[in-house]
């Protein structure tokens, strides 16, 4: 199994060890779901609606805060894995991309959809991995079905299914 590394940096509080650890599990076990078998990097920011809305502003030149981004280092097709040779040479990872997070926005979903927070923080960095990966939702048909249906399968390995 590929040792990835999972940088967790937050600028709010709240972000402990446990909820670190918690999200590295999640995103390592989306890598695996994924067949991902080059070690990677993932570098995650967890922040708050403001934080997201900056970034969201800086980096998309949108002015709107949002739950989660997603910034890939490849263009890559679902289904495509990052290589061994894509690595940088210093770290022997491949840097597969950033992920942006909003604590307060997966805090106030969580609860409109009914369950926990821990389960919504956990789907929006699948989600995020998967779009570093190279699945997208831009279309309401099939890119979105594949999209869907990954979330679900490794969030069912996580053990956090959707509830009915």
């Amino acid at each position: 199994m590929p040792k990835h590394e999972i940088i967790i940096s937050a600028d709010v509080p709240g972000v402990d060890e446990g909820l670190r650890s918690f999200l590295k599990m999640v995103i390592r076990t989306a890598l695996e779901a994924e067949g991902v078998d080059a070690p990677c990097e993932v570098s995650v920011l967890v922040t708050n609606d403001t934080g997201i809305r900056r970034v969201n502003l800086d980096m998309r030149g949108v002015d709107a805060p949002t739950d989660v981004l997603s910034f890939p280092m490849f263009a890559l097709t679902p289904g495509d894995k990052p290589q061994a040779e894509d690595a940088d040479p210093a770290t022997g990872l491949v840097p597969l991309g950033d992920m942006c997070v909003s604590l307060e926005r997966a805090k106030a979903q969580a609860k409109e959809y009914g369950h926990s927070n821990r389960r919504e923080l956990a789907y929006l960095a699948v989600h995020s991995v998967l779009h570093l990966l190279g699945y997208d939702h831009l279309d309401e048909g099939a890119m979105k079905e594949q999209m869907r249906g990954r979330e679900e399968a490794v969030m069912e390995r996580l053990g956090l299914p959707r509830e009915s």
